[in-house]
């Protein structure tokens, strides 16, 4: 029935209105899943198991964490320089274009110091998500499988949950090492190790793991994230909008303190970091290693004769 007031649309009419109607309630429900997906990104993680090996699953938590590490995705090889030369241990160390100056900078500054020199050396820098799962497992042996993962994770991200992922998170050893080993909590009580506690927030470096984290992480007075010293170096609103959260739940300690850390507002694309500075002649870093400060590009990848052959098809 007819209300007093309605008006009588005719059946072309009514068919247009009904259209509308259902469009404007697909925007808004595109729109609703749109903010929350920017909102809780971490939901649509935790909806599917993740594989820590051949034959081991683990489900996320509900915030998308695995045991209690927080999801990183890998970061492009176009983002990464190598490190300062001289400064890796073992294998090739490379890190975010925008965290090279800073590194270099401290480096240069810890070797100017009496009593530590060219001792602070990287033990790890990025890491593949592949590689990631490989230093994951390696303490639990190929047949066991990774099944000590829950207590393995207190010391090693899971692959997929490492910051090492990003490029922006370096384990810093010594060399010579005295009587402290690499990835040791004793780095802290050497002069080097009080050296990053007292100077590295001055680079932009904090310290992802203190003593005692939320995360239930063991404590790693050896790894270090990247997010600048202010907000206005170029990379560190990038680097701290991919930290946000983990700065947010579970503070750094040491961390960089910025008054304009509460920047949530338009974030400004990223420019390419200024090239480093070279340091005066004579400066103790550069002893031993001339090309330090000359941060190079990666090789362009060629592709593979098998890539060739199955272009042509």
């Amino acid at each position: 029935m007819i209300g007093k007031h309605e008006a009588v649309l005719p059946p072309q009419a009514r068919a247009c209105q009904s259209a509308s109607t259902m469009r404007r309630n697909r925007l808004s429900d595109t729109t609703r899943l749109a903010w929350v997906a920017l909102a809780a990104p971490s939901l649509a993680m935790a909806a599917a198991p993740e594989q820590l090996s051949p034959g081991v699953w683990v489900t996320p938590s509900a915030d998308g964490r695995v045991f209690g590490h927080i999801p990183y995705r890998e970061a492009p090889h176009t983002d990464l320089v190598p490190a300062p030369a001289g400064f890796a241990l073992g294998q090739p160390c490379y890190v975010q274009r925008d965290a090279a100056p800073d590194l270099a900078r401290m480096l240069a500054a810890a070797a100017a110091t009496p009593g530590i020199g060219n001792r602070l050396r990287g033990v790890s820098c990025y890491r593949t998500i592949e590689h990631q799962r490989a230093v994951f497992c390696s303490h639990s042996g190929a047949r066991r499988g990774c099944r000590d993962a829950a207590d393995r994770a207190r010391a090693v991200g899971p692959p997929g949950h490492s910051e090492h992922a990003t490029g922006y998170a370096i384990d810093f050893g010594l060399r010579p090492t005295g009587d402290c080993g690499d990835v040791s909590p004793c780095l802290a009580r050497t002069p080097a190790g009080q050296w990053l506690i007292a100077h590295a927030p001055e680079y932009g470096f904090e310290l992802s793991f203190p003593a005692g984290n939320a995360q239930g992480v063991t404590w790693e007075p050896w790894h270090w994230r990247w997010v600048g010293a202010s907000i206005a170096t170029p990379g560190a609103a990038r680097a701290r909008l991919l930290f946000a959260r983990a700065r947010q739940e579970f503070p750094a300690a040491p961390q960089v303190r910025d008054v304009a850390d509460g920047w949530i507002g338009v974030i400004r694309p990223a420019t390419p970091a200024p090239a480093p500075i070279m340091p005066p002649p004579g400066s103790p870093y550069l002893q031993g290693h001339p090309q330090s400060y000359f941060i190079q590009p990666l090789p362009t990848p060629q592709p593979r004769p098998s890539d060739r052959r199955s272009r042509r098809r």
